[in-house]
């Protein structure tokens, strides 16, 4: 999405910009890497395979993790502007935003860089085509997997517990407004702001808690072979709903884009109007093509 539309008003809409496109870009490299997972399952080959393990697996984890971790930002600098409307916050400053954007990147992409380097140093032969990655993977991928698997689910509670916490933070200040008769353009505001937030916390819980309820039991039980089938279509069921935030996430532009926004509307007018000219000259047209039937009947 073109997020020059969204213009720099204050430095609030700045950082909140810098989140934005960030967003994106994890949006977009997840899309990237959705084409050799989709591959994965439909080649049988071993290369393939391979690539998938190492390279495509941990691009959907790396990417999912980075839409979690930037709309818990989002959300942060939501609350921000609520409790300082002036902008003045350390953490509500274009440069702030952009260390705190380069430092979650290289958080994310250091374990999956060391993933993919040891992958290929220590990688287990395989004679015949593996159903899943675990063939491949070797006792220390196994160690490294482990630990990968208990630090990203305390991420997500951590994020989970910090949007709950904006989104009761902003209701009681609406409650608050409004028991106290504030000014209506004040109170219209924070209705606003909550409705906002209830938008992010919405799109957040659709998208990643059914894969993180799915994960802990599959992460249990992925080897019994009674229920291990069930919790691996049940992990690619829920893992196809974590990637659907690819497409809701525009709604978040949406609505806290103001400048976004009003470059939909304009394009949707635009849209409007030249769909309404291109039928009144097709009318038109109708009319001329009667009208000389009608005289050729006359002669």
């Amino acid at each position: 999405m073109k997020f020059h539309f969204c213009g720099a008003q204050q430095r609030a809409s700045s950082s909140l910009k810098i989140y934005l496109k960030n967003l994106t870009a994890a949006d977009f490299l997840l899309c990237l890497s959705l084409p050799l997972r989709i591959t994965h399952y439909a080649s049988s080959s071993v290369i393939i395979r391979q690539l998938y393990c190492s390279f495509g697996a941990c691009a959907i984890f790396l990417n999912m993790y980075a839409s979690i971790i930037f709309m818990g930002y989002i959300a942060a600098n939501r609350y921000l502007k609520i409790i300082q409307p002036s902008g003045t916050h350390i953490l509500q400053t274009e440069k702030t935003a952009h260390i705190i954007s380069i430092i979650t990147w290289v958080f994310l992409l250091v374990p999956t860089v060391t993933y993919t380097i040891l992958f290929f140093i220590t990688q287990t032969p395989v004679t015949s085509n593996p159903s899943c990655c675990d063939p491949f993977f070797s006792e220390s991928i196994k160690l490294f997997f482990t630990i990968i698997h208990t630090l990203s689910p305390i991420i997500f509670l951590l994020v989970s517990i910090c949007m709950v916490f904006f989104y009761y933070s902003t209701s009681r200040r609406v409650l608050q407004a409004q028991q106290s008769q504030l000014a209506s353009s004040g109170s219209e505001k924070l209705v606003k702001s909550r409705r906002n937030m209830l938008v992010l916390v919405s799109i957040f819980c659709v998208c990643f808690v059914p894969y993180h309820l799915a994960r802990l039991p599959y992460s249990l039980l992925w080897s019994n072979d009674s229920v291990g089938s069930v919790l691996n279509y049940v992990m690619e069921v829920t893992t196809m709903v974590a990637v659907f935030n690819v497409c809701l996430d525009p709604v978040v532009y949406f609505f806290l884009c103001k400048s976004f926004r009003a470059k939909m509307r304009k394009v949707a007018i635009v849209t409007n109007i030249r769909q309404a000219t291109e039928e009144s000259e097709l009318s038109k047209e109708h009319l001329d093509i009667n009208s000389l039937q009608e005289t050729d009947t006359t002669l």
